[in-house]
């Protein structure tokens, strides 16, 4: 039951993520997607929520096998995919909006 607010966290990362896939932005603030083009909207709102889903499925993964295994080494595969999703969203911004803000 200690993992539990880690799985929370995950599972909530991961459904902010999966609308954004599927082209809802609404979640993205609009400071964040102001210079992006009309015709980028889709591909920037998968990007970013590709990389939210990454970081929220690694979470969830990480605190299920935490809660089984009691093994501290399943918090390098949370640093490894809130990395990796981090290098997507990182990715669009600068791809499709320019810059960070």
């Amino acid at each position: 039951m200690e993992y539990l607010p880690l799985l929370m966290m995950g599972v909530l990362l991961t459904a902010v993520g999966i609308p954004n896939l599927m082209g809802n932005l609404s979640s993205i603030r609009r400071y964040n997607r102001r210079r992006v083009r009309e015709e980028d909207l889709p591909a920037y709102g998968r990007a970013m929520g590709l990389g939210s889903t990454v970081m929220g499925a690694s979470v969830v993964v990480s605190a299920v096998l935490l809660m089984i295994f009691h093994l501290d080494a399943f918090y390098w595969l949370i640093a490894a995919g809130c990395a990796a999703g981090l290098a997507v969203i990182l990715y669009a911004q600068f791809r499709y909006n320019g810059g960070l803000f």
